[in-house]
């Protein structure tokens, strides 16, 4: 058998080389999250009474600037989070944590799309935007990342920016933070509660370990966490109903009534499953308040927009 060229060898290893290194990139966005993170953001600007048309363009550009600051702000997370990421098995293969990637290449890569991110957001759309994404990528980041430790609290600080992507969106579309913005803002805000906690619940032990403070009651899961999470559906009643009431959404032709009755079909499905962690507390019933809340998120966006179009 005739040997390998040298610079065939070269050549692989080096592209090998580059897609372990995009895949380490890749990692530090957290793809799947960011991008739901986005798709919000992109829904509040369509839903803007300002944008009556589908431009893909500016839709990829709101997008693109959304999932770098996103980006930029998972990144910082995990350079912070390093050493308790390292101890906890589900993200103990994280680039920074494993020791794949130096803290250094982290903070230069978190620096340079946090910027181009918010250039994006300030040059195509508006700097109120852009102010608005910077504000929520420094809440994240140096805020909420290092206040898990501390007490939990750091989940309705959390929450705070994880609601502002729909704040971005529409200030992007509307060119000012307008009613309609702020109950986008509120839907998203108080989702997360009985989304994060379900998390909290699902990973307490790796959580723990790390030295995290996330769930509402100091003893871990309890009967007052799945309370919560009960409390926090029922109020997403009336804020994902509120749309119909003050002009952003409309409910008088068959595609409102379909777009109104996906929304009440949501918010029931959503308060089924958090009775359901409340009566039963095992493990398997927050892991479908988890994945029910994944769902429900982007239900109701979309219903909501079926029903402007």
């Amino acid at each position: 058998m005739g040997k390998i060229p040298a610079e065939t060898l070269d050549l692989s290893m080096t592209q090998g080389g580059l897609m372990k290194k995009i895949k380490d990139y890749l990692q530090l966005v957290k793809p799947s999250l960011s991008i739901m993170v986005v798709f919000s953001s992109v829904i509040a600007y369509l839903l803007t009474p300002k944008v009556v048309k589908l431009d893909w363009g500016m839709v990829g550009l709101l997008f693109a600037g959304g999932m770098l600051v996103t980006g930029s702000a998972n990144t910082i997370n995990q350079v912070v989070e390093r050493d308790t990421d390292a101890m906890m098995k589900r993200t103990a293969k994280r680039p920074v944590a494993s020791g794949r990637m130096s803290v250094e290449e982290g903070w230069a890569f978190a620096i340079i799309t946090g910027i181009a991110g918010v250039f994006i957001l300030g040059y195509f759309f508006n700097w109120l935007s852009a102010g608005l994404a910077t504000f929520s990528l420094f809440m994240y980041a140096f805020i909420y990342t290092p206040l898990k430790k501390v007490n939990s609290i750091a989940v309705l600080v959390g929450a705070i920016p994880g609601a502002l992507p729909c704040l971005i969106g529409w200030a992007a579309g509307d060119d000012q933070l307008s009613l309609g913005g702020w109950v986008l803002f509120a839907f998203q805000f108080l989702w997360q509660f009985p989304h994060f906690w379900a998390i909290a619940w699902v990973a307490h032990a790796d959580y723990s370990n790390a030295g995290f403070k996330l769930l509402p009651a100091d003893k871990g899961p309890t009967k007052f966490t799945a309370f919560q999470t009960v409390m926090y559906s029922l109020l997403l009643v009336p804020v994902t109903l509120a749309p119909y009431f003050i002009g952003m959404s409309n409910y008088g032709d068959v595609k409102g009534m379909v777009s109104l009755g996906l929304i009440v079909a949501a918010n029931l499905f959503m308060i089924g499953r958090c009775l359901k962690l409340y009566r039963t507390m095992e493990v398997k019933a927050a892991r479908n308040v988890m994945f029910g809340s994944y769902m429900y998120l982007p239900v109701v966006m979309l219903a909501l927009l079926m029903s402007k179009i």
